[in-house]
């Protein structure tokens, strides 16, 4: 069976995402002038600078998302929102989105859909568990997600880029998590960001 991951950018002081989040600054406050400016900078050296991470990050046969990750709409689907990324999503595969509204699947290019879980984390997991197969899940984000599952213990492997910029406030990786025993895999430090990989032991 394969591995359920996350694979996550945070600050060094551990927030994906910094305050005041708008639909222009999905990431909030994170001292850019724009969509993820210096949190995610280093998405924008490609892949010829990060060829590993980069190829992991889409490697899952299932993933899984926060409803703030999907888009800004809140409470019903009242308004078209097909996502961040376009017509053709990176995903290539089934995507399942938590939300506490029902949503008829919305199939997008390159083979991604978008499936809109309303029963949980469990029942996400479930469906993406039954999707991948014997494939990888990722557990994508955001944060707030991210330590859903963390704390349920369905979390294999954590793959960190730690990028150097302190935001002192916002969401926050590992809050509400109890104690963890990780074991390091990989640590790459590369121009603005640190490559880590854990593996969760207990």
């Amino acid at each position: 069976m394969g591995k359920v991951t996350c694979d996550l950018t945070i600050s060094a002081d551990g927030y994906a995402a910094g305050l005041n989040q708008t639909e222009q600054r999905p990431f909030g406050d994170d001292g850019g002038d724009g969509w993820g400016d210096k949190l995610h900078a280093w998405y924008g050296e490609g892949p010829d600078e990060h060829p590993d991470e980069f190829a992991r990050m889409m490697t899952a046969k299932a993933f899984i998302m926060g409803r703030n990750m999907f888009g800004p709409v809140r409470g019903e689907w009242d308004r078209p929102w097909n996502g961040w990324w376009g017509d053709d999503p990176p995903y290539h595969g089934p995507v399942f989105v938590l939300t506490h509204h029902p949503r008829d699947p919305q199939p997008m290019g390159g083979g991604t859909t978008f499936h809109f879980v309303t029963g949980g984390i469990e029942a996400a997991f479930e469906r993406a568990r039954e999707a991948a197969g014997d494939g990888d899940i990722s557990i994508h984000g955001g944060a707030t997600t991210v330590n859903q599952y963390l704390a349920a213990g369905l979390i294999d492997e954590i793959r960190l880029h730690v990028a150097p910029l302190v935001l002192g406030a916002g969401t926050r990786l590992f809050d509400g998590v109890p104690p963890l025993n990780l074991e390091q895999v990989t640590a790459r430090a590369a121009t603005s960001v640190t490559h880590l990989i854990y593996r969760v032991l207990s």
